[in-house]
């Protein structure tokens, strides 16, 4: 049986906070991807736009608009509650990790 990380509650609390702040800006882009004649590279918009298009251009790469409506920030927010789940839920796997120690 693998060895249970000391650090494990810094490893959940990092976690949590990273993917809360990450949903949370992809969750603010779902409603600005609706208005496409938006500059983004003003404030406020820039806030939620600027570290988030990286990720948005490789997803709009693989799935292009569906009826020209871009749906990117709703996968992406989707995948990023996935993992939030797997890791972090109630079974999640770290949430088992610290149950063993």
């Amino acid at each position: 049986m693998a060895e249970v990380p000391e650090n494990l509650e810094t490893i959940r609390s990092t976690l949590d906070i990273g993917l809360a702040l990450l949903s949370t800006l992809f969750f603010i882009r779902i409603p600005i991807s609706w208005y496409p004649d938006m500059d983004l590279n003003k404030f406020p918009q820039v806030i939620a736009c600027a570290p988030t298009e990286p990720v948005l251009k490789l997803i709009r790469s693989a799935i292009p608009p569906l009826f020209g409506v871009d749906i990117s920030p709703v996968v992406v927010y989707g995948v990023l509650s996935f993992v939030r789940e797997i890791f972090l839920g109630q079974q999640g796997l770290i949430i088992m990790m610290a149950a063993k120690r």
